[in-house]
């Protein structure tokens, strides 16, 4: 009896099929909910406060609520919109560094019930959830740290406020599918009137795993948490969406400073790579938004990414294990242009025609070895479209080698490799080869397989039979293989550039010789300079002109030193008298290093232009830039 029943259970167990024993797991492995996160792979993050309004990239937290008034307010064109990308979420900025609610929040006035929107009786994150799921997507929810309206913010009584809007979000908007938070913490901002610098102990300040995110467990249990550090995912380190070419989903967070990793306080050198072996499953999340900024600004019209560049953000993100984020910036009166449309809906569908047949279907394999010659681990499992059945080699087989055979020769640019990932991340390496001209040829080779490995071809190349080869540090579990050819897309914009003055039009004086990088028309090259006293870069222009703003763009190195966060633009007709025409800071230039758009207002005369840097990320007198542009009205 006794003998019988311990029989059947080992039938009924998962690591023994008449008598067939799966591989153990290796390393750091991901939760339930991680494993669901992989298989949305791409989502959406809308940016829509006051600051949209201000046509700011960073609100001071200073806008009046009553300028928060959207004419045509429509969440279901944004989220179908959003859909029709092939997006599987979307996740409302509930609240940016400015302070401003979306929502009818008790801890603060600030708000849109002090807004005129609705007479203030509307709850746009609710308008935004309900959209989502109106359109087949998940909701989320983003609650920036950082508040630059509340004076309360650095004391105690507003780390409890800010625990009390979390509370509030994740209790009063359905299941939500992650909360979301950055690394932005403290600096200038308005705080109630004060207008001042602040500065907290971010290590401290917010007690994230003592008080903060148990909120999030207990209240949104399938929640993924974002930041810097994770816990369920972790940023990527950029704002171009691309993971490294080798990006593990495994990582040991890196302190700063000797202090402990948490968001805004993490040396962030291994987040694009993570570390192979790291002590955490903490995939990467690469978050870029759709225009060059990440609130709505017209000027930006026809910067929009096309679906091309958002195809190769998806190899680069979703095609090396990560997550794709895609920011939206819906325009004052409550939409996306259709420039943003247009776009979103052309990527879909490029998307969907590039996977939609698989050129490995009705292929077959040989190996070199099968894990106990058993049907469960065999090379069939790599062509069900199940991504966590798997071939499988012996424990002491670690670099096996399979020979795929097409149905047919095909003609191909992509190859989809996927491991069962809930045995961990075992893949070193694989090497791919194809027969051409009767022998084995190397086509390519990859690291960091994991949930999703996309390698794509220089060019399309042609064969009916391909070899992989596979190394491990234990018995590798592959779960698919897969062929596509890209689809090509001719994309369009709607759009009005604006006059840019011609480049010899204009002399920077009292410069070096090195100047000339500035105004060479390559983002590539920059000009690097101590600015002496009075500290400002004079332009003199060919002859007066009436204009309407300008350009800068920083450094493209991924290095900070000189690169302004504040600045001031004066304008004269003779040189000698000055007039203040623009000034402001360059938010998030650190992370989104792109051009900063600096407009005039209504339409200046000028023959001399003087742009003042006041703070630099370095905090020295250097000063360093890619390019300028000046525009004109002509």
């Amino acid at each position: 009896m006794k003998r019988s029943y311990l029989f059947s259970l080992l039938l009924l167990s998962p690591l023994f099929s008449l008598g067939q024993t799966a591989p153990a797991p290796y390393g750091a492995l991901p939760s339930e909910r991680q494993l669901r996160w992989h298989e949305m792979e791409m989502y959406t993050l809308i940016h829509y406060t006051p600051t949209t309004f201000q046509n700011k990239e960073w609100g001071f937290g200073d806008a009046d609520p009553k300028i928060f008034n959207p004419a045509k307010f429509d969440a279901d064109q944004i989220a179908r919109a959003a859909a029709s990308g092939g997006f599987k979420g979307l996740i409302s900025v509930a609240k940016h560094h400015d302070g401003f609610c979306l929502w009818p929040t008790k801890t603060t006035s600030y708000s849109v019930a002090s807004s005129p929107w609705e007479n203030g009786k509307g709850d746009m994150v609710k308008e935004f959830m309900e959209a989502a799921h109106d359109n087949g997507l998940k909701f989320g929810v983003y609650l920036s740290a950082w508040d630059r309206n509340d004076t309360r913010y650095g004391s105690k009584a507003y780390a409890d406020a800010y625990r009390e809007q979390l509370t509030e979000l994740m209790s009063n908007y359905g299941e939500l599918f992650t909360s979301w938070h950055d690394g932005a913490n403290g600096g200038d901002g308005y705080y109630g009137g004060k207008n001042e610098k602040r500065t907290i102990d971010r290590t401290t300040y917010y007690e994230w795993t003592e008080k903060t995110w148990p909120i999030v467990r207990k209240l949104q249990p399938n929640a993924m948490i974002f930041s810097d550090v994770g816990p369920d995912m972790r940023w990527v380190g950029n704002e171009h969406g691309f993971a490294a070419e080798t990006s593990w989903s495994t990582i040991t967070p890196k302190s700063q400073n000797g202090k402990t990793p948490v968001p805004g306080e993490v040396d962030g050198s291994n987040l694009p790579t993570g570390d192979r072996n790291g002590q955490y499953w903490i995939p990467a999340e690469c978050d870029v938004p759709q225009r060059p900024g990440w609130f709505y600004h017209a000027v930006q019209d026809s910067k929009v990414k096309t679906p091309n560049q958002l195809f190769e953000i998806y190899l680069k993100s979703v095609g090396r294990g990560g997550g794709m984020n895609l920011g939206l910036a819906p325009m004052p009166d409550g939409y996306l242009h259709e420039n943003d449309v247009k776009s979103l809906a052309a990527f879909g569908e490029k998307l969907r025609l590039t996977f939609a047949y698989n050129l490995a279907e009705g292929a077959t394999a040989t190996t070199s070895n099968t894990r106990e010659n058993h049907a469960q681990f065999s090379t069939k499992n790599l062509f069900d479209g199940d991504r966590y059945s798997y071939y499988a080699s012996d424990d002491k087989v670690l670099d096996p080698s399979l020979e795929i055979t097409l149905a047919k020769e095909q003609t191909f640019d992509l190859i989809r490799l996927r491991e069962n990932i809930k045995l961990g991340q075992r893949l070193d390496s694989v090497q791919i080869d194809i027969w051409e001209n009767n022998q084995w040829n190397p086509l390519t080779r990859a690291t960091s397989i994991g949930a999703n490995r996309l390698i794509k071809l220089n060019k399309p190349v042609s064969t009916s039979k391909i070899r992989l080869k596979l190394f491990a540090p234990v018995a590798p579990t592959l779960s698919d293989f897969a062929l596509f050819l890209e689809e090509k897309s001719d994309f369009k914009f709607n759009s009005e550039l604006p006059n840019k003055l011609d480049k010899k039009e204009i002399t920077i004086i009292h410069a070096d010789k090195n100047i000339r990088a500035a105004l060479d028309n390559e983002l590539s090259s920059y000009w690097e300079t101590t600015l002496s006293a009075p500290g400002y870069v004079e332009f003199r222009l060919s002859k007066t002109y009436t204009l309407t703003g300008m350009q800068f763009t920083p450094r493209q190195d991924q290095k900070h030193t000189g690169t302004p966060t504040k600045y001031r633009v004066e304008l004269s007709v003779d040189g000698k008298t000055w007039q203040a025409v623009a000034q402001g800071e360059f938010s998030n230039i650190k992370a989104n290093a792109v051009p900063q758009h600096i407009s005039f207002g209504s339409p200046k005369q000028a023959h001399y232009i003087r742009f003042i840097p006041s703070e630099n990320l370095s905090g020295d007198k250097q000063f360093a830039v890619a390019e300028f542009e000046i525009f004109t009205k002509e």
